[in-house]
Formats: C-alpha cells, sequence, structure tokens
C-alpha cells in the first residue's frame, strides 16, 4: 500500500484519487471485490481453524497484531522434519492443481480507520474466480465500487500478495527460495499440527514473498494456517507499507485444505513519517469443482433451434 501524503493541496490530492480511481479500475480486471459498505468486517467462516480464545471477528480483536497466547510445545515431531517438509510441499503441489479444478467466489474489503478504530474509507470488490483444467484464471468482476480511501492507494504489489501470498502455496519448486526451521508442536481447535518458520533466502527484482509461520496438520501433512507478511525488493524511492495478515484453511470434501479467510488489523508505517490503521479481509467461498474436461473460452452465439 502506497501512503498519499498529508500535505497535499486539494488538487494534488484530487489528482491522486483519480489516478487511484485509474489503478483499481485496471486492477479489477486482474482481481476481485464487495458491495460498498461501512462496518466490521466479517468473521471467518465457521469450520476454518481459527486460533483459539480469538473472537473471529476483526472488529474486535487485533487478533495479527496481537496474536493470542502461544501453547508451541518443543516436542519433536513424528518424523523427521525434513521428511515433513518434503511431504506438505508434495501435498501443496498436488492441492494447487486440484484448486485449479476450482471455481470460486473471492471477496475484498480493505478499510482505512480513523484515530477512534472507525472506517472512513473503503475499498471493496467482488468477483467469481474461474479455471480451466490447464491452469488457465478467468475472472468475472460481480461489483466493484469507487473506493473511499484517502490516505492510501492500492500498489500492483498488494495484487500480487492477494493472489499469490496471502492464500500461500508452497510447492517443492517454490521450496528451494525458502528457509524453513521447525518450531514444535501446537494444537490449533481441534487440529493437532506442526509449526514451521519460513523466510525467503534472497529477494529477486519484481518477485513477492511470504515470511512468517505455517501449521501444518499432523495427519494428512497439510497446511492448515498462515501467518506473516508479504515482502520483496522495492525501488529506493518508493514510499510503500504491507500489513501482517492472518489466513484459514478449510477441508474441503475431505481431501484438501482450501484458503477459506484471510484477515488483517495492522498500523502501517511509511517513510513519509505517516502512520495508517487497517484492516482487511478477504473470503474465499462457493468453491464448486469443475469437470476435468470443461474448458472456458470465449462465449459465442448459440441460436436458438428452428421449430
Amino acid at each position: 500500500m502506497r501512503g498519499i501524503p498529508s500535505g497535499m493541496t486539494k488538487k494534488e490530492r484530487r489528482t491522486m484519487e483519480v489516478k487511484a480511481l485509474l489503478t483499481v479500475a485496471c486492477a479489477a480486471l486482474a482481481l476481485p471485490l464487495a458491495a460498498q459498505r461501512q462496518g466490521p468486517l466479517p468473521p471467518p467462516p465457521p469450520g476454518a481453524v481459527a486460533p483459539s480464545g480469538a473472537s473471529g471477528d476483526p472488529a474486535n480483536t487485533n487478533a495479527v497484531r496481537q496474536e493470542t497466547s502461544s501453547h508451541i510445545t518443543n516436542e519433536p515431531p513424528a518424523l523427521p522434519a525434513e521428511q515433513i517438509i518434503q511431504k506438505f510441499t508434495k501435498h501443496e503441489e498436488e492441492f494447487r492443481k486440484e484448486r485449479d479444478n476450482y471455481t470460486y467466489t473471492q471477496i475484498f474489503a480493505f478499510q482505512e480507520l480513523d484515530e477512534d478504530g472507525r472506517p472512513d474509507g473503503e475499498y471493496r470488490l467482488t468477483s467469481d474466480i474461474l479455471f480451466t483444467p490447464a491452469g488457465k484464471r478467468y475472472e468475472k468482476v460481480i461489483d466493484a465500487p469507487a473506493p473511499t480511501l484517502s490516505r492510501i492507494t492500492m500498489s500492483q504489489q498488494d495484487f500480487d500478495d492477494i493472489e499469490k501470498v496471502w492464500p500461500l502455496v508452497l510447492t517443492p519448486d517454490e521450496l528451494p527460495k525458502y528457509d524453513v526451521k521447525y518450531v514444535g508442536r501446537e494444537q490449533v481447535d481441534e487440529v493437532g499440527t506442526y509449526v514451521f518458520d519460513i523466510a525467503p533466502k534472497k529477494l529477486e527484482k519484481s518477485l513477492r514473498y511470504f515470511q512468517g509461520r505455517i501449521w501444518v496438520e499432523d495427519k494428512d501433512l497439510q497446511i492448515v494456517k498462515t501467518r506473516g507478511k508479504a515482502t520483496g525488493l522495492l525501488k529506493k524511492k518508493e514510499d510503500q507499507a504491507f500489513p501482517a495478515f492472518e489466513t484459514f484453511r478449510e477441508n474441503i470434501e475431505g481431501h484438501y485444505w482450501f484458503p477459506t479467510y484471510t484477515r488483517a488489523d495492522d498500523i502501517l508505517h511509511f517513510k513519509s513519517g505517516q502512520d495508517v490503521h487497517i484492516r482487511l479481509s478477504v473470503r474465499y467461498q462457493n468453491y464448486k469443482r469443475f469437470g476435468s474436461t470443461i474448458k472456458i473460452g470465449t462465449p459465442t452465439q448459440v441460436d436458438p433451434e428452428k421449430p
């Protein structure tokens, strides 16, 4: 997110807002969000793995900035940590291919908060996400109301993060880019998990990475939760800040854990000295499996049959 300097004139601010609207309009072609609505963001969906003791409502808890008390033990894993890493990254590859056969609805909601914690600017977008079996993504924007943000604009890095980093998929191809360290074991709700810290080994230009912590279910060895931040190389003159976030997965059809909810409640600190309290959520819902022989192409008109 880019900060808008507080000392701007009305004309300069209006120019920035127009640019922001153009950025949003272009980004809407590549990303999804929901109807304009002031007020608290929705809670995580039922059935998702959530931190014990947390209310689940970002309006009432700083769940990411102030983590719930950790109950991680140093109990060794049932398998060598290296084997667990190999197994869950292999499952991630299987999951990625499986998810490419699903359509779903994605709802993104972003709020700026005033000093009293009340929303005073919003950006929302809702869209249906469609995939071909070959993995090509199609997107149909359902609702993209004009944003009312006044202190922050969305950058291309933000849209890249929403698409690729927040719903982290750590496949064997991605694994060499990261250092992965076993932390211990933790019971998350009713799910036993192995906990790992991961960080990029090096940052490369134009690439975005995840840095933080992941929870791996200890039976089927699949990622069920992630918490961290997106990171990458930025130009020296860029004044950008990125929130800490938490993504929950839910068991879909008894086989794979799909992302169902991402949330963040954070204060972004910009080089200009401006601090902006933000809150956001991304909901992934209505997962439906596409038939392996069905492909989505350019729509064509079909004339009704003649009697």
